[in-house]
């Protein structure tokens, strides 16, 4: 993250959202602040495709139509899901082919399994790492001085 881009969350971010994110994930991810520390973190760690899918996913329940629906499964299958997808995401074969035979009529869940996976993947190692970063606690320091 550019030095100017970490002037600028740090403004919109209080130390105590900041605190906040060490609490959960849930409360780093409801953080937009947080969101763009800890994606930036995970791309340090070549891993920033889980939080992308996580997002994504999220995207996807909140979309508006049928329609709009099918084309953002296809696009997050693509993306993420099948095998040597840009940024494969790190799921088991049973999980991976569930969704690709249910691909063609997505529903609402088609992608719950695999994003519980990924959610418990950040949650269990890259959530612990990211609270002992530096990025974090530079964050904080910047934060604090604020």
């Amino acid at each position: 993250m550019s030095e100017r881009a970490m002037e600028l969350l740090l403004r919109r971010a209080a130390v105590g959202e900041a605190l906040s994110w060490s609490e959960s994930l849930d409360h780093l991810l409801e953080s937009k602040a947080g969101r763009l520390v800890f994606e930036d973190f995970l791309r340090s760690e070549y891993s920033e495709e889980n939080l992308l899918f996580w997002l994504a996913c999220e995207d996807y329940k909140r979309s508006p139509s049928p329609h709009k629906m099918a084309a953002m499964a296809q696009r997050i299958f693509a993306e993420f899901v099948q095998v040597d997808a840009p940024r494969q995401i790190n799921i088991d074969y049973l999980t991976r082919k569930s969704i690709r035979e249910n691909i063609s009529e997505p529903g609402l869940h088609s992608f719950d399994r695999a994003q519980k996976l990924i959610y418990a993947l950040m949650e269990n190692d890259c959530y612990p790492r990211f609270l002992k970063s530096d990025i974090y606690q530079a964050f904080l320091e910047h934060s604090k001085q604020q």
